[in-house]
């Protein structure tokens, strides 16, 4: 297996702090329930991190990249449990629009002015 980088470790290690605070859940959307073998966990976190060695480089890049777009919008167990607002929220606090008390988030349009 190659080295991991950086993000990789991070998504590694995200997934295995969910896993110690038994949030880590195992299936589709988590409907399989929790997890509660490390083995299974430390496979789940390599998946989602694209550092299986039981996969192609494409099916890695394939996994990385979910996670990273799971983490930027706050749909973590780890972000939803505590609250945590997501990396790169651009202005905004929670992480999801459920965690959200019902305030609509308006446009803002940017107005081109003609010149003479």
């Amino acid at each position: 297996m190659a080295e991991t980088t950086s993000r990789q470790r991070r998504t590694i290690g995200r997934v295995m702090h969910e896993y110690e605070h038994g949030e880590l859940k195992s299936g589709r959307s988590g409907k399989a329930g929790k997890v509660k073998s490390r083995k299974q966990a430390i496979a789940i976190a390599l998946n989602e991190g694209g550092a299986s060695k039981y996969k192609t480089k494409s099916q890695n890049r394939k996994s990385l990249n979910r996670s990273e777009k799971k983490e930027s919008e706050g749909r973590t167990y780890q972000q939803e449990t505590e609250g945590r607002s997501h990396v790169g929220a651009r202005g905004r606090r929670e992480s999801t629009p459920a965690m959200r008390s019902g305030a609509k988030r308006t446009k803002t349009r940017k107005t081109t002015r003609k010149r003479k």
